[in-house]
């Protein structure tokens, strides 16, 4: 109770800052200010703080409630140092025993209560961190190291906002002064480290010795400053080894050292840390010689590629040509918006300098947007404005993410500027050049892995390619953003009769404020007038201009090495995306082991290595199909002049009360539609244009992940993660013979494709698509002319590239050995469940998701509706009038969706409505039952599964409850895959955040959101295990030299090697659940969570209370449905 207790009154004295969701506030011209914390207290960031300013930037004013939340607070405070000091005294010897539970994982379990701590506090003021460290970074790229150190002491001087500033703070700008070599400088922040209670790390040392180097020290300063070195505990070895230097820093480092002792050399790097990971033990073990798969390029060809991809990503956009059919040119609507850009520029130059003027004015120790807006030239601000309103839809975009978008380009173009200068472009290019030599072909080179080969050459090379750089936070972003947003919708005019000089003559504004309600939410949106989008439509422009990192890459990507470098050359990205403003993810990966993270790593590598090309055939009929209005059958978006017109007006006479509510209501549900058909347009136009600027090229997708460890290509709009339609026009740019069973594959795909034969054995869907080569032929050769069999499978579009493919195997000299680039697909049947039925060792459940060998597929959907079927059917013998009416009407498609996402954490609630939609779809079904009905349909699929699954829902339970619990003692539910992946959830109770030009208002919060939290556990961790599963498959294909890469739980391969990847899959899915996954999830929830957990009444469920079922796990190696 006492700990408890604490621990209220530690959280009312704790100022939580970050930014969640965030609402907008009407723009008014001021700059962006970074909140100083209070004292205690849980008053609103960027609210008044004692010795602070307002958000106003006028002087803090007290008044009685400040005072008396003060006194209150102070209370507070002296009643909390009391309550810890009989808790002390309290402490029991029981207290010492929950701190000695089993370990884990070695060197992450240990003090984990300590660095989850850390973690807090890192969050507490993660956000104002990352300003101030941003501030001052930015402050040094301009060289202006007296207005970050003015800055700096803004924070310092105050023991209330000092509790900011960290040791990175004082250590970027003891770096800016070393460039300069202003060892005085360097020497104050040591004492200002020491009166701020913090002690020296490595890079405070090598910024010491680095200005050291560059201003001649005299040799008895530089031996001091070693001697301090030494005394904090470090040592010069750890001074190369740890520390990250850019330029010529680690050359001035040792070159001071050499003053005092000439002969020093650094030992050379220490062999890396092989992963520890019991799953991939032997993978790494290097005992027998190893050879990895080679790509089809020389040496020469990929670096010219790099050079490609070098030149892109510096000049930071690509402009394409549109796929869409030329309209009629309107020269004269192309030279008014010419003309409209060209005054637009001129105006905008004029205003951003003004701003720049104005801020620059201000107090130098008062943080504003003017180191931001220096970075870069005024006209590349202008250009990103300017290509940003070109790019606004009809219907307008929400503030928040136009002003994101608009921050995010500013920093990526400084980010490129930053590696630029710094040299750090060359120092890579230098790396890549030798890091072909293990892909290429004509090279020897092969027994490595490309992280492990990379991270040889970099160590050879004597300098590290990581940046130290921290990443803008998110509110940053918004605040650049919504300040260039400002300047747009201020200065970007238009005369009111520019298109029809009839009417009146005004200068009106071309950008609008507007407001617009989501679920009970004011959202700020900032929307076009019509006139623009006139001018933009009639001028009909013929390109399209896109970011870099949007394109797919023209070289394999830099393989990951670190959470902070990999995929693209310059640009920055992370390795695990996360909810915006959340930092945990981050600090879980910096704290992770090394080791840990190679597998992960390096299925990453191996997915992104994979080099693609265009299908252009089916690309061709597809953009002919997109120019002809597209078609709805086939999912190709009909331009916007296919959109439905309003029509009761014509049918009603006018001033009826009921014409005008009906065509309202008619106008909005038009409004509607055409917002819609506008959004899937664009969408297609933008895939279908990238396509065919690729159409002629070999390009790669560099991966990342999400937080549960799943993973996804960087480009956003075309990449094999898309529609039927992307899929379709992506073949494998390497070609492999078919093989003697090849052919086969690629038949039995197409029928899988179809949706035909699902319940029908392989052998049964061989044999059908025999039976109508005809129309696979004629498919083939007469897309739109012909009979059209292929318009009506489940993926008409894949479906009619698997034909073609067929038909050019077919008629080839020898089909066994036709070089096929085709992707054969092998999906995961019901995967969430597969995982489930394993780890609860369900016989009947696993039977039911083809974890048994069985002669056909067994399908759950369809098992459980005859387990529903059967208990519906002792109800109504007993005279259940639902029951009765139901008879007849449960069929596999009213069950599948429940059961589907019962393993995503679907709520009883959530099932009912689901059931309830498919029974509205059935003809003939009364609908006055509709409620009653599915309400008691969703009992019976729970039930049912209950049965088939037994285990399943116990897990289900245990992992629901031990969330509950874990949130409700205010901490966020984490764990480690199986391949030693750190997972936090990142599920808040956010309060909303007003933002505006002044700065956040409002306050955050850092308490778990328990509901989310508990709910979303279960299907988390599964889909953590469905990502570890793919990336042990993706290694030890890699291995076999298979081309491999996934769609989460559908693995893609050449037709020739569909059986060695089924037989690796399965292998590696009983390798995965051999080991003990929810016994280490449950020591790991132990040993991080018991200290909060731990109390007289706490009935922790901390392992299942079921026994496993009598499943035998070898049973899937020789199950042929298990993937199919």
């Amino acid at each position: 109770v006492l700990e408890a207790r604490i621990k209220q009154l530690q959280a009312d004295n704790i100022s939580e800052v970050t930014v969640d969701r965030v609402d907008v506030a009407p723009l008014r011209k001021s700059s962006f200010r970074c909140p100083a914390p209070s004292p205690a207290g849980k008053e609103p960031a960027a609210k008044v703080r004692e010795g602070g300013v307002s958000s106003s930037g006028a002087p803090s004013q007290p008044s009685r409630w400040v005072e008396k939340l003060k006194k209150e607070k102070w209370i507070k405070h002296k009643r909390q140092l009391k309550l810890e000091q009989k808790f002390s005294a309290a402490a029991s010897p029981p207290g010492a025993e929950r701190t000695s539970l089993p370990v884990l994982e070695p060197g992450k379990a240990a003090g984990a209560k300590e660095s989850q701590g850390q973690a807090k506090a890192s969050n507490k003021y993660g956000s104002i961190q990352l300003i101030i460290m941003s501030y001052l970074e930015s402050c040094l790229f301009l060289h202006q190291p007296e207005r970050a150190q003015q800055c700096l002491m803004f924070y310092h001087r105050s023991h209330a906002r000092r509790k900011l500033l960290g040791i990175k703070m004082y250590d970027i700008l003891m770096h800016g002064w070393a460039n300069k070599g202003s060892l005085n400088q360097i020497g104050r922040l040591f004492v200002m480290l020491e009166e701020a209670g913090l002690k020296p790390n490595l890079s405070c040392y090598a910024a010491a010795l680095e200005c050291m180097g560059r201003a001649g020290a005299p040799a008895a300063v530089i031996k001091r400053c070693v001697q301090q070195l030494e005394e904090d505990g470090f040592n010069l070895d750890e001074l190369f080894r740890d520390a990250v230097y850019e330029d010529d820093k680690r050359e001035m480092v040792l070159k001071a050292i050499r003053i005092i002792e000439p002969n020093f050399q650094p030992l050379p790097q220490p062999h890396p840390e092989i992963c520890t990971s019991p799953l991939l033990r032997d993978f790494y073990s290097k005992e027998k010689p190893v050879s990895y798969p080679k790509l089809d390029f020389s040496v020469c060809e990929l670096r010219e590629r790099f050079r490609q991809q070098l030149e892109m990503e510096a000049s930071n956009t690509v402009t394409i040509s549109s796929v869409e059919s030329a309209k009629p040119l309107t020269e004269q609507a192309r030279e008014l918006l010419t003309a409209l850009r060209s005054e637009w520029r001129k105006s905008l130059l004029q205003t951003l300098r003004e701003s720049k003027i104005h801020m620059a004015n201000r107090r130098s120790w008062q943080m504003s947007l003017y180191p931001y807006l220096c970075l870069l030239e005024d006209k590349e601000y202008v250009d990103i404005m300017l290509q940003s309103l070109s790019s606004l839809p009809p219907q307008g975009e929400s503030l928040l993410v136009l002003a994101k978008e608009l921050g995010t380009k500013i920093y990526n173009k400084y980010a490129v500027r930053k590696k630029s200068r710094s040299r750090l472009m060359e120092k890579i290019q230098k790396v890549y050049d030798e890091y072909v030599q293990l892909l290429a072909k004509d090279a020897q080179l092969d027994s490595y892995l490309p992280r492990e080969y990379w991270e040889k050459l970099e160590a050879s090379s004597g300098s590290s390619l990581l940046s130290k750089d921290c990443t803008w936070p998110h509110i940053l972003m918004v605040q650049l953003g919504t300040h260039m947003v400002e300047l747009l919708v201020q200065v970007i005019k238009v005369q009111s009769n520019i298109l029809n000089p009839s009417l009146e003559a005004k200068l009106i504004p071309v950008l609008y404020h507007v407001y617009s309600f989501r679920s009970s939410r004011q959202i700020g949106f900032i929307k076009p007038h019509p006139i623009l989008t006139q001018i933009l439509s009639s001028a009909a422009e013929t390109t399209l201009t896109f970011d870099s990192f949007v394109m797919p890459m023209l070289c394999p990507p830099v393989p990951w090495t670190s959470p902070h470098f990999g995929a693209y050359i310059l640009l920055p990205t992370k390795l695990m995306r996360c909810v915006e403003g959340a930092i945990q993810h981050q600090l879980l990966l910096e704290e992770c082991p090394r080791s840990n993270l190679h597998s992960v790593l390096d299925a990453l590598n191996q997915l992104g290595n994979c080099p693609w090309k265009i299908n252009q055939p089916v690309l061709d009929i597809i953009i002919s199909i997109f120019n002809a209005k597209g078609s709805e059958k086939l999912s190709v978006p009909p331009p916007l002049s296919e959109a439905p017109k309003p029509s009761v007006a014509l049918h009603v006479g006018p001033g009826t009360p009921w014409s005008k509510s009906s065509l309202k209501r008619e106008l909005t549900q038009c409004r509607k539609k055409m917002v819609e058909m506008y959004s899937l347009r664009m969408d297609s136009l933008y895939k279908l244009s990238i396509a065919n600027h690729m159409r002629d090229k070999v390009f790669w997708f560099p991966h990342n992940m999400d937080f549960r460890g799943r993973t996804y290509p960087c480009p956003p709009y075309f990449n094999h993660l898309g529609s039927d339609i992307t899929r379709a026009i992506l073949l494998f740019a390497e070609g492999k013979p078919l093989g003697e069973h090849g052919l086969d594959w690629l038949k039995i795909h197409l029928i899988n494709l179809t949706g035909l034969k699902k319940k029908n054995s392989l052998r049964e869907r061989l044999a059908y698509a025999n039976e109508i080569m005809e129309e696979i032929l004629d498919s083939a050769d007469n897309p739109l002319t012909g009979r059209k069999w292929w318009m009506d499978t489940d993926e008409p579009w894949q479906a009619l590239a698997c034909c073609m493919e067929i038909a050019k195997a077919l008629r080839s000299p020898d089909p066994t050995a036709y070089i096929s680039h085709f992707p054969i697909h092998q999906d995961g049947s019901c995967n969430g469940l597969q995982h489930y039925a394993a780890l609860g060792r369900d016989v009947i459940g696993a039977t039911s998701v083809n974890l048994m060998p069985c002669d056909s597929p067994q399908d759950v959907y369809s098992g459980v509706a005859r387990q529903v079927e059967e208990f519906r059917k002792q109800d109504a013998q007993e005279g259940m009038k639902v029951a009765q009416v139901l008879d007849g009407f449960i069929s596999r498609k009213v069950v599948k969706q429940t059961v589907m996402t019962v393993v995503y954490g679907v709520t009883r609630y959530g099932g009912r409505l689901q059931i309830e939609k498919r029974l509205k779809e059935i003809d003939g079904f009364p609908q006055e039952y509709i409620w009653e009905a599915s309400h008691y349909l969703v009992q019976q699929v729970f039930n049912s599964l209950k049965e088939m699954f037994s285990g399943t829902r116990e897990i289900q339970i245990w992992l629901t409850e031990s969330a509950r619990l874990i949130a409700k003692s205010g901490n966020t539910v984490e764990w480690v895959t199986p391949l030693g992946l750190p997972i936090v959830q990142p599920y808040h109770r956010a309060k909303s955040t007003v933002v505006s030009a002044q700065g956040s208002r409002g306050t955050g919060s850092l308490k778990p959101d328990t509901v989310k939290q508990k709910n979303a556990f279960p299907p988390n961790f599964i889909h953590s295990l469905d990502s570890t599963h793919m990336m042990l498959t993706a290694l030890h294909c890699h291995r076999r030299g298979l081309t491999f890469v996934s769609v989460h739980d559908c693995y893609w391969t050449h037709a020739l090697t569909v059986d060695v990847m089924n037989q690796v899959c399965r292998e590696q899915f009983v390798e995965l659940h051999s080991q003990p996954i929810l016994q280490d999830l449950s020591r790991f929830m132990l040993q991080k969570y018991f200290s909060y957990l731990c109390s007289p009444c706490a009935d922790l469920p901390f392992a299942p209370s079921s026994p496993p079922g009598d499943f035998d796990l070898q049973k899937v190696k020789e199950s042929t449905y298990f993937f199919s």
